[in-house]
């Protein structure tokens, strides 16, 4: 076949996969549309039909219904008064932290040598709540995605309320909204990097600090951890894009549209361009309208519904989120075309490569357990895009091990991604229950986990929670987590490709002329009209014609009389308003849908073209390998008294079972008792120990047995090795019982290593 042939072949194959599953999406959205049309007609229009109501009934409940419905007009227009004047008075008062505590400024970045707009400031506890100094602390690193600093401790139930609650004192990385004067992401990472050794020095005597990274904040915890991997402790990792080229394409899976954004606008030249407008800042509000365009019936609609539907109780709710949503923040052109060009297009922060040339992190070198919450519902960072970095990183399971690295995976089913740190409910389940296992979480062998949370009641009906771990094997997961083994992502290295090239172009040709015509003024005059902000400001006390509303509010609150029960009117109106977000999200998959297809339209067919004449990029991926068989077994003879206990305790654990919380108290009470006897290694040698004994005992297990009285050569090691098993193993079968195949080994060992005493005392 001729190469043209052969193009055409590709061409032609590529089409009609795109074409397939457009087929399948438009379908799926035309089911969505009809299903929710007919259950608001079921729910809401039928029993008015089947039950109908006499006229004289109607006409009462109409003149109610005008009635209620004009006051919640008056009120409804008021509080988005309320909120263009809060809008103005948060500008006013320099942007601050939205957060629902009190705290006090510590160490301020734009003081530092290289001055960044970063601060660590210390949440000051509740009344009536008292933390530890002694007790680990958490810092939480928000989001720097267009919006202000706060979301962490937005409410009572969030991460902050949920550490401080547990005793835990709490630090919080904040930013202003405008960068500092040529300041970078690295400059960024090194300014963490002092904030986290300040939280070292106030408690010198706890544990090594908690970072909790929430979406952008995330791969910035990750970065700091890798770039000083003995400062901190456990990350918790949530809703953050580590592997931003991943997510669902296959038939019958939702779609990640934003994904798609990059190759569709051309690539990271459009940032820059923004940021050339606004004279060298781009601007947050342009992130969060992306935001907001995933999702036009809550954006357009919605929202605002609810908020008129639930006028007397919504208000506050409503203007509290608005005061962070609305609060823009500004970045460097050299942040945003980092951020665009490593992460949202280039997708290297798991390749421990620099698009800019500049240092790279290596997140193999992140040596504290890593926990990483993301959710189903989440169409910003779907599941894929928060764990396939470990995929990427690691070659394979044993790899993990021998590294002595735990990953745990928690994994919601529905909640979108602000739930994942705003919601009260998920702060109060799966946040409680990160925090109140953590120590269980360091005590893991090293490996890949999921954590599991099941829900019961007490006898006084208050909900409790039981936590246990399932180990899992990253060959495994692969398949599991992706449902088209990621050959949808070939289709973004080409799109990557593209977005380089047209950013030498942009730079060359297009850069000088539109920074010739920028300036301050241009900037703040494009930045004060951007439609994120016009909509709050215009909509304000500024507003003269808006005199009027404030008055007339107070005047219908004196007179509010809501509409009583579930009338026709009322039911009339629920009906219609699911109807039109019904049409908006239809109209939404629609596009998402259109998106979709063209995007693998043009790049997939550039990646198949490439395949074909083997000229694509090899994949971006680290040389080192899984250890070598060799390697594993010269360890087999290699250690002393740690190496017999990691693989004494291997050689006994129970194969394939969820760990329950039960055993890691039965592991803290054997630390308590006989802690002296062990010896005096760091937590992270110490899993690397296990993880080493492990990839050991399975690839030698009758060799590591019968080794194991050469690890125990000293008679002293020897010694507290006997008291221990026969401490842990008394404790273990009283609480738990044990296994034929444990009680075997343990038969096993005892006399390997009884064979070896008799040797000793000859």
């Amino acid at each position: 076949m001729s190469d043209l042939s052969a193009g055409i072949a590709i061409v032609a194959g590529t089409s009609q996969k795109v074409s397939r599953v457009f087929s399948k999406r438009m379908e799926t959205a035309r089911e969505r549309l009809e299903e929710r049309i007919t259950e608001a007609y079921k729910q809401q229009i039928d029993p008015l039909v089947k039950t109908p109501d006499t006229p004289w009934e109607l006409g009462v409940q109409w003149l109610q219904y005008t009635t209620d419905a004009a006051q919640r007009w008056v009120l409804f227009w008021d509080t988005l008064r309320k909120r263009g004047n809060n809008f103005i008075d948060h500008e006013h008062a320099g942007k601050p932290p939205v957060l629902h505590f009190n705290y006090e400024m510590l160490l301020d970045g734009r003081s530092f040598k290289r001055p960044v707009n970063y601060a660590l400031v210390r949440i000051l506890p509740p009344k009536g709540v008292v933390v530890d100094a002694l007790r680990r602390p958490y810092i939480i690193i928000d989001p720097r995605a267009g919006h202000g600093p706060g979301i962490g401790g937005f409410k009572d139930d969030s991460e902050a309320g949920v550490a401080m609650r547990a005793g835990h004192p709490v630090y919080f990385v904040m930013f202003f909204p405008e960068p500092q004067p040529g300041q970078t992401i690295l400059d960024v990472c090194a300014a963490e990097r002092v904030f986290v050794r300040k939280v070292r020095e106030l408690h010198p005597q706890s544990a090594k600090p908690v970072l909790i990274g929430n979406c952008q904040g995330g791969w910035a915890a990750m970065m700091l951890a890798a770039s000083d991997p003995d400062a901190v402790g456990a990350l918790v990792i949530n809703g953050a894009p580590m592997s931003y080229w991943s997510g669902s394409w296959s038939e019958g899976a939702d779609e990640n549209p934003m994904r798609y954004s990059g190759g569709l606008l051309g690539g990271s030249w459009l940032s820059s361009f923004l940021a050339d407008l606004g004279n060298g800042m781009f601007d947050g509000a342009d992130l969060v309208q992306n935001f907001e365009n995933l999702n036009p019936a809550n954006t357009f609609w919605d929202k605002y519904h609810n908020l008129y539907a639930k006028i007397d109780t919504e208000p506050d709710r409503f203007l509290d989120f608005e005061r962070w949503w609305g609060g823009y923040s500004l970045m460097n052109k050299e942040e945003i075309e980092w951020i665009v060009q490593n992460l949202f297009v280039g997708n290297r922060l798991w390749s421990g490569k620099d698009a800019s040339g500049g240092p790279a992190f290596d997140l193999r070198d992140v040596k504290a357990p890593v926990i990483l919450f993301a959710s189903m519902g989440d169409n910003i960072t779907p599941p894929q895009q928060a764990f396939n970095w470990v995929l990427d990183t690691y070659r394979s399971t044993d790899e993990i091990k021998a590294r002595g690295q735990v990953i745990v995976g928690l994994l919601h089913q529905s909640v979108g991604h602000l739930g994942i740190f705003v919601s009260g409910k998920v702060a109060k389940r799966e946040h409680a229950q990160i925090v109140s296992v953590l120590k269980s979480i360091e005590m893991l062998p090293p490996g890949l986990y999921g954590m599991h949370i099941r829900e019961s009641c007490d006898a006084q009906g208050k909900p409790q929670y039981d936590v246990e771990f399932v180990e899992h094997r990253l060959e495994d997961l692969a398949d599991r987590l992706n449902r088209f083994k990621r050959a949808d992502e070939r289709p973004f290295q080409a799109a990557a490709e593209i977005s380089e090239f047209n950013q030498r172009a942009y730079d060359l040709f297009l850069h000088p002329f539109v920074s010739v015509w920028s300036n301050e003024y241009t900037a703040m005059m494009g930045r004060a009209f951007h439609p994120m902000r016009f909509q709050r400001w215009a909509f304000s006390d500024l507003n003269p014609w808006l005199a009027w509303l404030g008055p007339a509010a107070a005047q219908v609150k004196a007179q509010r009389a809501p509409q009583p029960g579930a009338t026709v009117p009322a039911q009339l109106e629920t009906a219609l308003s699911e109807m039109i977000s019904a049409s908006l999200d239809y109209y939404r998959d629609v596009r998402d849908a259109l998106s979709e297809a063209g995007f693998f339209g043009v790049y997939g067919t550039m990646s198949e073209l490439q395949r074909a004449a083997h000229t694509a990029a090899p994949p971006m991926e680290f040389t080192q390998e899984t250890p070598s068989r060799e390697a594993v077994a010269d360890m087999v003879t290699t250690g002393g008294l740690a190496q017999a206990i990691s693989r004494a305790g291997f050689l006994l654990a129970a194969e394939d079972k969820p760990l329950p919380l039960a055993q890691f108290e039965l592991k803290k009470s054997l630390y308590t008792r006989f802690g002296h006897l062990l010896p005096k290694l760091s937590p992270d040698r110490m899993r690397e120990i296990r993880g080493n004994q492990e990839v050991i005992c399975r690839r030698f297990p009758e060799e590591a047995l019968h080794a194991l009285p050469i690890l125990l050569a000293n008679p002293v090691d020897l010694e507290r090795f006997l008291t221990l098993l026969d401490a842990v193993v008394e404790d273990y079968s009283s609480r738990f019982g044990m296994t034929e195949e444990q009680s075997t080994m343990l038969e096993r060992i005892r006399n390997v290593l009884s064979a070896e005493q008799m040797t000793l005392g000859n």
